[in-house]
Order: C-alpha cells, then structure tokens, then sequence
C-alpha cells in the first residue's frame, strides 16, 4: 500500500508501518493534541495497531476518509470536535467504508449519546475517562479476526454500558 500520489501531503496516509502482517490500520479523530498523542502511544505501544492518519475536525476527517477509502481498519472518533462533531462524521461516512469499523470515544459517553453513536453506525462506544483499556482489547480482537471482522462486529452489535 502507498501513499496516493495526487492527494495533497496532509490527506495521505501515513503507510510507514501500515503494511505489518497482523497490524490493524486506525485513523484517529481527536481535536486535543495531548489526548491524541497519548492515545496514539498506548495503543501503538499494547496493541497490534498502527495508525495512518489523524484529523481534528469533521471536514478533516471526513475528507480524508472519502479521499482514502479501504485504507484503515479502524476509525476512532471523539464526539466534540474543533469543528463539526464525531456524530457529523458518522453521518458523512455512512455506507461509505463497509470492511472499517468505527468506533466513538468520548468523555461523553451518556446512554442517549450510545444510542444515537450506533444508530449513525458506530460499532462500539468507549468511556475515555474508564474504558481505554477495553478499547485496547477490542482493537487486539480486531486486528487478530480475518477480513470482515467489522461485518462480524455489525452483525454482533453491542450496546454501551
């Protein structure tokens, strides 16, 4: 896999290591540096991923996965963003990538705001505050299931806790 040659420097992916056998593919949807640097660590450092982009606001985001399409296994979304929200993101990219899962993370993580985050076709919801470790175990599942691990987990569906 390589880098698309007519995308401009800032929307291509970052393939470096993208390519490992057994290395799930994240694109990261967070607006605070600190917490995306952070979370960037820990899960290259305890789980088999590898992350290929990152966007701070939802016509980043959104942008990058239209132009990038098949590129990552995993798309990790924030709810409040610098501009626009993870639930604009969900909205715009519905349909759009059906072998990625998408997966919210948020400080935010009400019931009503589960629900509305798997009605718009995230496949799971995480507690940023009390579930990064769940969220680490879920990617080292992800990464170790065969191709259309992400229909298997849509089919599966879980509910927020």
């Amino acid at each position: 896999m390589h880098p698309l040659p007519s995308l401009p420097a800032s929307m291509r992916p970052d393939v470096r290591r993208a390519d490992m056998v057994g290395m799930l593919k994240v694109f990261v949807v967070e607006d605070s540096a600190v917490i995306q640097e952070n979370l960037i660590a820990a899960l290259e450092e305890l789980a088999p991923v590898v992350v290929v982009g990152t966007a701070e606001n939802e016509r980043a985001a959104v942008d990058w996965l239209q132009a990038n399409p098949q590129v990552c296994d995993l798309v990790l979304i924030d709810i409040f963003l610098k501009g626009g929200s993870g639930l604009g993101v969900l909205r715009a990219v519905a349909g759009l990538q059906k072998s990625t899962s998408f997966v919210v993370l948020t400080n935010f993580a009400t019931p009503d705001m589960c629900e509305k985050c798997l009605e718009l076709g995230a496949d799971r919801v995480f507690d940023k505050s009390n579930e990064v470790d769940a969220l680490v175990r879920y990617c080292t599942r992800l990464a170790g299931e065969e191709t259309g691990a992400a229909d298997f987990h849509r089919r599966r569906r879980r509910n927020c806790r």
